[in-house]
């Protein structure tokens, strides 16, 4: 297969997408920090909300593992996205953008699986290609993007299993049920506490 991913800098994944879906770009705690500090120097409207957390009701705290990129600006997209260049923070982009068109799909709160986002105009221009592919085939085509989609889905492995781990030392409970309305109390009214991992 001669087929190799190479971007097209179209800014489709840093964009909002028209319609219901909302566009997630999942960024750890370590990295918002380095995009901070670069808004900042550059004075670039950057900003970010809670994504992935757990209310913790024994410490009566809010676990954050990610945050996302709020796509609300003027072009809705990334503010570090400049046509026709591309990514402007390439070096220090977000390992969901590095790993990009490979996506982590979240299949429940503890559980990822990487998949190909089938909106990327590669994705779109070479379908036939990657319609039925392998692992083995998977890795050549995204030859780069793979081992980064692999760090990024070792990572959230990795969050889930601190936040298990100190459940079962019982240093937090995460409750298993809860209502909308208590979530909603919990987010407004606790502090938060980043979880963090190498």
């Amino acid at each position: 297969m001669s087929v190799k991913y190479i971007c097209r800098k179209c800014g489709i994944c840093c964009h909002e997408v028209p319609g219901e879906f909302v566009k997630r770009i999942p960024i750890y705690p370590d990295e918002a920090d380095t995009l901070i500090e670069i808004a900042k120097e550059r004075q670039i409207d950057f900003k970010i909300i809670e994504d992935l957390v757990f209310p913790d009701i024994m410490n009566k705290k809010i676990l954050v593992l990610t945050y996302k990129i709020v796509l609300d600006n003027e072009n809705k997209g990334c503010p570090y996205y400049i046509e026709p260049q591309g990514c402007t923070v390439h070096r220090v982009k977000p390992l969901a953008c590095q790993a990009y068109p490979l996506a982590l799909k979240q299949v429940d709160a503890f559980n990822f699986e990487i998949s190909i986002d089938p909106l990327c105009n590669f994705v779109i221009e070479n379908y036939i290609e990657l319609e039925n592919l392998n692992i083995e085939k998977l890795k050549e085509i995204f030859e780069e993007e793979y081992p980064k989609a692999e760090r990024f889905y070792q990572k959230n492995k990795k969050l889930m299993f601190k936040i298990r781990k100190l459940e079962v030392k019982k240093q937090i409970e995460i409750p298993r049920q809860i209502s909308l309305e208590e979530f909603n109390k919990y987010l407004q009214n606790w502090e938060r506490e980043e979880i963090t991992v190498k």
